[in-house]
C-alpha cells in the first residue's frame, strides 16, 4: 500500500522548487497594456503567474507609455470599485424606503388630525397622560391611595 499523503511542510515556501522561467517580450507588454487599462493588478499578475512585484514594476518602467511620458497612475482595486458602486446602490434604496416612510407617516398623521376633527376626539395623547374616563377598564380593579 502506497502512502499517497503529502506532507504540510512540503507546500511551504521554502521547500518549494526553484524554477528559472521567462516570459516573452510581447507577453509583458499585454499584461503591462491590461494594468493600464486597470483591466489586472500587480498583485493578480503576481499570484497568477507567480512573478515577483519586483519583476511586474521593471516590466512596467520598461515597457509602460505612462512610464516614459512620466505620467502617475492611480490604481484601484476593482473590488473596492465594486464594493463603492454597491454601498452607494444600498445608500440610494436606503433613502427611497426613507422617503417611503415618511410619506407613510405624513399621511397617517394627516388622516389622525381628520379624525381627531371630525369626531371631536383626542386621539394623540401626549406621554404620560392619564387615560380619558370614557374608556374601558382591562378587568383589573386598581385601589387609589
Amino acid at each position: 500500500m502506497v502512502n499517497c499523503m503529502a506532507k504540510v511542510n512540503y507546500f511551504d515556501h521554502e521547500n518549494k522548487p526553484q524554477f528559472q522561467r521567462s516570459f516573452s517580450e510581447e507577453f509583458k507588454k499585454c499584461k503591462i497594456r491590461e494594468l493600464e487599462r486597470n483591466i489586472t493588478s500587480v498583485s493578480d499578475i503576481c499570484k497568477t503567474y507567480s512573478v515577483s512585484r519586483s519583476s511586474i514594476y521593471k516590466w512596467i518602467y520598461k515597457y509602460s507609455a505612462m512610464a516614459k511620458k512620466q505620467v502617475k497612475q492611480v490604481v484601484e482595486a476593482k473590488s473596492d470599485t465594486l464594493k463603492i458602486k454597491a454601498l452607494e446602490e444600498r445608500i440610494k434604496e436606503l433613502e427611497r424606503i426613507i422617503g417611503q416612510k415618511q410619506l407613510l407617516l405624513e399621511f397617517k398623521d394627516k388622516m389622525i388630525e381628520i379624525a381627531e376633527a371630525t369626531y371631536n376626539v383626542d386621539i394623540k395623547k401626549k406621554v404620560g397622560s392619564r387615560l380619558s374616563s370614557g374608556t374601558t377598564s382591562t378587568g383589573k380593579h386598581t385601589r387609589k391611595s
